[in-house]
């Protein structure tokens, strides 16, 4: 028997286009729920009812985060929808999952370093 050469699949170029531009809104679409997101906090720091300074920091921290994760998916997402196949779509899945990890450990850190900041601050109103 004669083994068949295995048969390269490549992604059509209107599939690639059409996921390129659902990406691309699903971005904007969360970039303004990211800026909602800023702007409550920043309505919260101004009011009556501010939150104490520790909390506001771990609050600014896990949306730091939650920034910093969505666009590296959005950004992942982007090269996937580009990849032109298989070989490609793994590598690129490979690259990301790696970075990944990398970045959660950081983030961890991150937010260690914050939550041991936020513990030792005092609360503002005066009171010990």
């Amino acid at each position: 028997m004669v083994a068949k050469a295995p048969v390269a699949y490549e992604i059509p170029l209107e599939m690639r286009e059409f996921a390129d531009k659902s990406v691309e809104q699903a971005r904007k679409a969360f970039d303004g729920f990211v800026g909602a997101a800023h702007r409550t906090v920043t309505a919260m720091e101004g009011s009556g009812e501010t939150v104490q300074s520790g909390a506001r920091d771990v609050s600014r921290k896990a949306i730091e985060i939650a920034e910093t994760n969505v666009a590296a998916s959005f950004a992942f997402a982007q090269k996937l929808v580009r990849a032109t196949d298989m070989v490609e779509v793994m590598q690129i899945q490979a690259e990301f999952l790696q970075s990944q990890m990398q970045a959660m450990q950081a983030q961890a850190k991150e937010l260690g370093a914050t939550l041991t900041g936020a513990a030792a601050k005092k609360p503002s109103n005066g009171k010990a």
